[in-house]
This record gives C-alpha cells, sequence and structure tokens, in this order.
C-alpha cells in the first residue's frame, strides 16, 4: 500500500474492511500486499527525548498523517494498531481499543468507567462469563449490579440511582436472541443523562457479539460503548482469540491506561489473523451463514419433535418487527444472523432438556457437519446446551426467570452445505426420541 493520501471515506465499507486506512502510517508496507506480522516486544528509541515523546503520546487517540512512536508491546504495536483502524471502521465510529480476550474487552468496557460505589444496570440475560465477572468479581470490589428485562425500555429507569454508571446491553442476548429496542433504550437514557453532572452520567455499553458489525452497528443508534469477542464472527476460523471496545475518541485514553495497567493486550500474531483473514471475509462469511440459518430454522420449525424455534430471519420470531429494523446490513438489507435458539419437545422442562442431551451426544458422536461445542461465529456449524455449558453460571434457580431455558439448545450455522447439516439434525432428531 502506498503512503500516498487517498480518501477511503469515499469507498463502501466492505471495502475499506481490506484494504484499511489509507495511507497507514502504524508501518510502512508500501511494498507488501499482505502487511506484515510484527514480534517484537519492544522498540529502540533512538535518543531519550523521542522516548519521553513516545510516553508523553502513546495514550493519545489515532492522530491522522501521524507516525507512532512504538515504545513496547504493551503500549502499542503496528498489527494491533492496524487491527483498531479497520474496527473501528467496521463500526463506523471513531476509534477501537482491542484486548486479549472477549471478556477482557467486557471488563475493560465497563470498568474503566467505574468508581468505588458504582452501580451497573444490565439486561438479564447476557453470556454467561460477562454474568459471573457481574455477580463474582464485581460484587467483591463493592460494585452493585441491578439484572432487568430491557426487552422492555423503560424498565431499567426505576434502578437508576446517583451512583449508577453503566447501562449494559446484550443483543441478540446470548442465547435466547432477545431483542433490545436500542434506539428507544438511548432516547430513555438521553433524559436521564441531561439532568446528571459530566461526571454521573450513565454510559450504554452494548456487547455486538452475536450479530458482528455486519448485521448492526449500535453506535449509530447513540450507544456509547460497543464490545466485542473477536474470537467469534470478527475472527470467523476459529483460530485465535480477542475482543475489542470500540468507541468514542474522549473514551480512548482510559481505555489504552486500562490495557497497559492490566496487561490484557493482544498478541501480535492473533490481530495479524484477524486483520488478515477474519475482517477482510466478513461480508463474504455472514451472508452465507444467514442463508444457511434461515433454512436449518426452517426446518427446525417444521419438525414434530421441536416445540419452539428463535431465529430473527423468521417471522415466527416474537420480535420480528424490531428484528427487521435494527439487524441490517452495510447496504440496508435484513441481516438476521446466524444464531438459532430453540428447543424439543417435552411433558416438562427437565424432559426437553434430556431429549435435548440425547440429541447432542448422538451429534457428538456420529455427525459430521456439525460440531458439540461453546464458541460461535466460525465457519463451521457448532452446537451447545447454555444452561450445563456457556450458561452454568447462572443459578439452576434462577435460569428460568434469567431468560435462560434448562431445554434450551444453541446452534452457531456456518458455512456448510445446508443439506448437509440438516441431515445430521434429522438423524439426531430421530435418535433421541426413539431412544426416548
Amino acid at each position: 500500500m502506498s503512503l500516498k493520501k487517498i480518501n477511503e471515506k469515499k469507498y463502501s465499507v466492505p471495502t475499506r474492511l481490506i484494504y484499511g486506512q489509507s495511507p497507514t502510517f502504524e508501518w510502512d508496507y508500501s511494498h507488501h500486499v499482505v502487511p506484515p506480522i510484527t514480534t517484537s516486544s519492544t522498540f529502540s528509541l533512538g535518543s531519550a527525548e523521542r522516548g519521553a515523546k513516545g510516553f508523553a503520546e502513546f495514550s493519545l487517540p489515532p492522530q491522522p498523517d501521524h507516525h507512532p512512536i512504538y515504545i513496547y508491546d504493551r503500549m502499542g504495536e503496528p498489527t494491533i494498531d492496524m487491527l483498531q483502524h479497520v474496527l473501528a471502521t467496521a463500526e463506523e465510529q471513531e476509534c477501537c481499543v482491542v484486548f486479549s480476550s472477549g471478556m477482557a474487552a467486557v471488563q475493560a468496557a465497563v470498568c474503566f468507567a467505574l468508581n468505588p460505589g458504582s452501580e451497573i444496570i444490565s439486561h438479564k440475560t447476557v453470556y454467561g462469563c460477562t454474568y459471573s465477572l457481574f455477580t463474582n468479581q464485581l460484587s467483591r470490589m463493592g460494585i452493585k449490579v441491578h439484572f432487568c428485562d430491557l426487552t422492555d425500555a423503560n424498565s431499567f429507569v426505576p434502578l437508576v440511582n446517583e451512583n449508577t454508571r453503566v447501562l449494559y446491553l446484550e443483543s441478540p442476548a446470548n442465547p435466547n436472541l432477545e431483542l433490545i429496542d436500542t434506539p428507544a433504550i438511548v432516547e430513555a437514557l438521553k433524559k436521564i443523562n441531561a439532568n446528571r453532572a459530566e461526571s454521573k452520567k450513565i454510559l450504554s455499553v452494548f456487547d455486538n457479539t452475536f450479530a458482528t458489525p455486519f448485521c448492526q452497528r449500535p453506535g449509530k443508534d447513540g450507544v456509547d460503548v460497543i464490545v466485542h469477542s473477536l474470537t467469534k464472527g470478527l475472527s470467523g476460523f476459529g483460530t485465535v482469540m480477542g475482543g475489542a471496545v470500540i468507541t468514542r475518541q474522549e473514551f480512548h485514553k482510559p481505555l489504552i491506561i486500562f490495557r497497559k495497567d492490566y496487561g490484557s493486550i493482544l498478541p501480535p500474531l492473533n490481530a495479524w489473523h484477524i486483520l488478515v483473514y477474519g475482517i477482510p471475509t466478513l461480508c463474504l462469511r455472514i451472508p452465507r451463514q444467514q442463508a444457511n440459518a434461515l433454512k436449518v430454522a426452517q426446518f427446525l420449525e417444521s419438525h414434530a419433535m421441536v416445540d419452539i424455534v428463535r431465529y430473527p430471519g423468521m417471522p415466527s420470531f416474537p420480535q420480528y418487527q424490531l428484528a427487521t429494523q435494527l439487524l441490517r446490513d452495510y447496504d440496508g438489507n435484513f441481516a438476521p444472523g446466524i444464531m438459532i435458539y430453540f428447543r424439543l419437545k417435552g411433558e416438562d422442562p427437565e424432559q426437553s432438556k434430556l431429549v435435548g442431551e440425547r440429541m447432542m451426544d448422538y451429534l457428538a458422536d456420529n455427525a459430521y457437519a456439525i460440531t458439540l461445542a461453546v464458541s460461535l461465529g466460525q465457519i463451521r456449524t457448532l452446537i451447545e446446551h447454555p444452561a450445563s455449558m456457556s450458561h452454568v453460571s447462572y443459578p439452576a434457580l434462577e435460569q428460568i426467570s434469567m431468560g435462560i431455558d434448562p431445554g434450551g439448545i444453541r446452534l452457531a450455522v456456518g458455512i456448510e452445505n445446508p443439506d448437509d447439516i440438516i441431515c445430521d439434525l434429522d438423524s439426531a432428531l430421530k435418535h433421541a426420541f426413539k431412544a426416548g
């Protein structure tokens, strides 16, 4: 890539996810078609004056036409910075800070804004490890977290007090795919913040991992901070871990310092994989996975042994109209995503759970196009049981009230031939009910 300045913003976002920022001052790779991997943990500073300047500048937001002074990997690194630029582009926001994992990003996105005695209001159904962070770790630090049903856009208002600092959103929610009316939430929050001092304003933090920026960009609805597990759809191939916080320039410095102090840096090799393979193929992978997901969801919905199916792309989805409003790709097309949540028939939730376990055990031993494994967003189709796996941190007696169905099954659809996915599902369903 040349260092000649080109106005990349006149090009579409999918193209910009391939080529990145123009010019790229983080690394002069004008003779490389693909950016090289950088693996130096420390950098030569040249002079004491240049070293001091680097320390003074490292936490500043990215500057146009500026060659950064690199000091130490934990404080900034070329491959990581190039990835941060392209992730900000993907969400159509100002800046990004990447972390070693999705949970490191969740921790940073929430905790950088907290003070002793601060409180958080969260949607009741969130990723299991996020729930564990909120209820186990933050509670030990004196941070109180209130859970409510944010599918009602005003449900959080009675919980707001002078200590409230973060409103935490996840939509589609993991695992039940509940949607939050983001514009309505932001509008309600805006009215509350209008009467609060700057230091007391409540930040909205939004986990956009399930949808990816291809399907929705909540920052455009007014959300303050967006968090991603890069391990999932943005990486796409299941080979590396990572996390990202994407936001406005004003929050860049505290997030960079948070990363420096806690040390949750993304390895350059991981950043390179996501930069070179994951992000450029996002706009190819998700449409294929969405088409597959719709076909698989329709099969499940038509199956006599399936009780409920939730997929935002089907009219039977309880929030279908809201889905068509919120979930849109870069061209404005409906983009319902790649996740399916379903439950098998049973006389009660426990029987439904047992039948589901038989089905997944059969898949684990016999399926070719479906893998029993946690995670999502990969080119392979993955299936898991949230109540006993990804969301086991939710107390068993509280799972139903918190939106976790004991018999619920989460299916993350890949890019295989959809008929092959359906073939494996059909065989597993026949076995599960025949064995029962």
